[in-house]
């Protein structure tokens, strides 16, 4: 139900814009106005939260990760291939340029343990989970 909370308001927002006091995601008026975003999945276990982004035909050089505020932001560039000479191009549909991808965090993380790898075009963030945003079980008591 969340997700689909989530989508129905993005939809909103970006056809209609902002409504007063609706929280704020900054990256989905800027990313509609600016050109492409990554797709991403998020998720949750027991222990850690995890985000994979696709990124294909960009180095790890090119892809910039920060936190802040229980924000975890994605951005960087995907820049043009060499141009080849005496060709035109036909078709071109790939979005190239600057990114920028926030997205909120479910729980608090631990920062120093963030882990963040990239293999075959897949950013994937692991971040455990703080202390205080695990499930704990309660023992039950018989009196």
């Amino acid at each position: 139900m969340a997700t689909l909370r989530e989508d129905v308001d993005n939809l909103f927002n970006l056809a209609f814009g902002r409504f007063r006091g609706a929280p704020s995601e900054p990256e989905i008026d800027s990313q509609f106005l600016e050109g492409w975003f990554p797709a991403v999945d998020i998720y949750e276990d027991n222990d850690r939260l995890s985000v994979r982004a696709e990124l294909p035909g960009m180095k790890k050089e090119d892809i910039e990760i920060s936190l802040h505020e229980g924000f975890l932001t994605l951005s960087g560039e995907r820049k043009a291939e060499e141009k080849r000479e005496g060709a035109e191009t036909y078709r071109s549909e790939r979005w190239l340029g600057r990114f920028h991808r926030t997205i909120s965090l479910p729980c608090a993380v631990v920062p120093d343990q963030i882990k963040a790898t990239y293999t075959d075009g897949v950013l994937t963030v692991s971040m455990p989970k703080a202390e205080e945003a695990k499930p704990k079980q309660i023992p039950v008591t018989v009196q």
